[in-house]
């Protein structure tokens, strides 16, 4: 499964060494590469949820960090859209190679902890593999999948005690680290298979399973806090909950959006089920926020907001969360829309009322903080074919004119500027769609373009 690294050899001695070796000290910790056809200028080094470090890349496309004072444990970088994990101890001297064109598959490393680092990215590049199989897999009565899924772990835990077996000078963290690299997407996928299986099912209600279905749980630990910046183990904890939700509440499967009193117990069940005071109080942002948007509506599920606010112990992230109430308030169903500015990659103002004039229209408000590039030129241009009937605008909140979606119409995109009225009803800097009809008047103030009732909203608005 590791991957084989003789091609690499001349990489990291004529590519990288010849022109940074000078530079290595057995006393520190560095971690560079080379990317090719890179899509930025630089790459962001990240542990936890802090910036460490933004390393520009050379002529060459080569870059190399010195950490000072660098902890064991679990970092990853961001380049572009794209980012990946590394584990990274004292000492280490870790060279990475990659292709943009394919990312995560044409990675690999090379030097000092390379190799418990290629194995991290062979368990995600099994994970994809993993996907295809459960297409079917969910598709069987509970006996069935649980005796496929028993074999997939059996299969996953021999990878790991054979790694362990011929590296036995990996740390304690990084074995806990990989047994859940390995083994917590399966059981992620235990978790949802109620779900996955009424879907495709068409059943109106989920499967009853024995009560050994989930007898991994008795072995796992949702209180790791160091581990809830890493995907296989947060993706495990949230679908944990949201099974665990669905039972205690004897709820059947639901399909576009949550009711009020699923997401008010699933809060509950987050701050019951978590220990972790920043772990609990990020769940519960995400929930509640989540399911405001996959709703797609201005309307508010008052009681499901009260329960955050009670639970949450984030000032910060209570004062966001009024800020998007106090902005669905303002632009709801039935109004007209008022009138303020954009600015276009001219650098022109434009009026609204005037890009408006008799059209129906999705009006897309949104903050690179949340939506990339890349999936907002994709997503658009999916909508923009399906509903040609309806004109398609993007405003950037806080934007300037070296800010535009490449793939998408430049006439069709804008910015805001800090004296435009738009930033009265955008004071939380989260992302907004309104759908406006050819009058001008609003059909809905506070859609979600990422949300499956978009389409029925979209063809209505078409008619």
């Amino acid at each position: 499964m590791i991957k084989k690294l003789l091609f690499f050899i001349p990489f990291l001695l004529i590519i990288m060494l010849g022109s940074c070796t000078s530079e290595l000290k057995n006393s520190a910790t560095y971690f560079g590469g080379k990317i090719i056809n890179p899509k930025s200028k630089f790459v962001v080094l990240y542990s936890m949820d802090k910036p460490l470090d933004t390393i520009f890349l050379d002529k060459q496309n080569k870059f190399l960090a010195k950490i000072d004072d660098a902890k064991e444990g679990l970092y990853y970088f961001v380049h572009g859209v794209e980012h990946q994990y590394i584990y990274l101890e004292p000492q280490d001297s870790l060279l990475m190679r990659l292709n943009t064109w394919d990312f995560d598959e044409s990675l690999v490393f090379a030097g000092k902890g390379a190799e418990r680092n290629n194995i991290l990215i062979d368990c995600f590049l099994e994970g994809e593999k993993d996907n295809r199989k459960y297409y079917k897999f969910n598709k069987l009565e509970p006996a069935s999948f649980k005796h496929k899924t028993d074999s997939v772990i059996a299969l996953k835990l021999k990878t790991y005690n054979d790694y362990i077996k011929n590296h036995p000078e990996e740390t304690d963290g990084f074995k806990d680290l990989l047994k859940v690299a390995i083994t917590y997407p399966i059981y992620a996928r235990t978790e949802r298979y109620p779900m996955a299986y009424t879907k495709y099912s068409k059943q109106k209600e989920f499967p009853i399973t024995n009560a050994d279905f989930y007898n991994y749980r008795k072995n796992i630990d949702i209180h790791k806090n160091s581990f809830m910046y890493f995907s296989p183990y947060s993706h495990y904890i949230k679908t944990y909950l949201y099974n665990t939700t669905f039972a205690q509440g004897q709820y059947l499967p639901m399909t576009n959006e949550y009711s009020t009193d699923f997401t008010v117990d699933l809060l509950k069940t987050i701050d019951t089920q978590l220990q972790s005071g920043a772990s609990k109080d990020a769940f519960l942002k995400q929930t509640v926020i989540g399911h405001f948007y996959e709703k797609s509506s201005c309307n508010i599920n008052e009681k499901a907001f009260d329960t955050f606010f009670t639970l949450s112990n984030n000032q910060e992230d209570k004062n966001q969360v009024k800020l998007l109430l106090n902005d669905s308030k303002y632009l709801v169903k039935g109004d007209k829309i008022t009138n303020f500015n954009v600015t276009d990659y001219t650098n022109s103002t434009q009026d609204i009322q005037h890009l408006l004039h008799r059209k129906n229209t999705f009006l897309f408000f949104w903050n690179p903080n949340y939506f990339s590039k890349a999936y907002l030129a994709s997503r658009i241009n999916y909508l923009t074919k399906n509903y040609p009937n309806v004109q398609f605008l993007l405003v950037k909140i806080d934007g300037n004119n070296t800010d535009k979606i490449h793939r998408l119409d430049i006439k069709k995109q804008f910015y805001l500027d800090e004296k435009s009225n738009a930033n009265n009803f955008l004071t939380s800097k989260m992302p907004r769609t309104i759908l406006i009809d050819k009058q001008g008047k609003i059909v809905n103030g506070f859609a979600s373009i990422s949300s499956n009732n978009i389409h029925d909203q979209l063809k209505k608005l078409s008619e």
